[in-house]
């Protein structure tokens, strides 16, 4: 009876064969699902005004805006890479790292971010760091995506030189007495 013993061990293990296989499947979706972003609309007036100062090069008032943005859509990780974009025009590059991190806490494989970031470390010296971002960006979207090519350029140009103020070396005045 070969049959009653297959029937048998069929019916013992089926229900926790369609509980794992239903775990797997919820699982595997949660995890590949992306939740649609949407922005408010007051946030992207906000940050498409600052990115066209910021392409004029007001670095002051584009953050404006985008802190402005920020406070109508605290969420929003576009929000965060203009403002690390800001950051970074304006040669902050720590806290342009920052904004960065934030974006990709927001959405982890955002290219733009981890492009910002890397480019970010590579000015400010970080270039081991800096290449840890380009292989990621790479295994995500290739070589030749926008993305890894800018960073890629960033990198071989290597840290930007530190600008020291004519008062930081102005000499002190010593009084020699005769």
């Amino acid at each position: 009876m070969p049959n009653g013993r297959l029937w048998e061990s069929l019916m013992r293990y089926m229900p926790a064969a369609l509980a794992l296989s239903l775990l797997v499947a919820v699982t595997g979706s949660v995890g590949s699902a992306r939740v649609g972003q949407t922005i408010d609309p007051r946030a992207r007036v906000l940050i498409d005004g600052g990115r066209s100062l910021l392409a004029r090069g007001d670095v002051d008032a584009a953050t404006d805006n985008f802190e402005s943005a920020l406070a109508v859509d605290p969420g929003n990780p576009e929000t965060y890479l203009a403002l690390g974009d800001a950051a970074r025009s304006a040669g902050l590059q720590g806290k342009a790292i920052h904004y960065y991190r934030e974006a990709l806490e927001r959405d982890p494989n955002n290219l733009a971010a981890l492009s910002g970031e890397g480019g970010a470390m590579a000015e400010k010296g970080a270039l081991d760091k800096a290449r840890g971002n380009l292989t990621r960006l790479e295994g995500l979207c290739g070589r030749a995506c926008p993305e890894t090519e800018q960073l890629a350029s960033v990198i071989a140009k290597g840290p930007t030189a530190k600008v020291v103020s004519a008062d930081a070396v102005k000499p002190k005045p010593e009084v020699e007495t005769n």
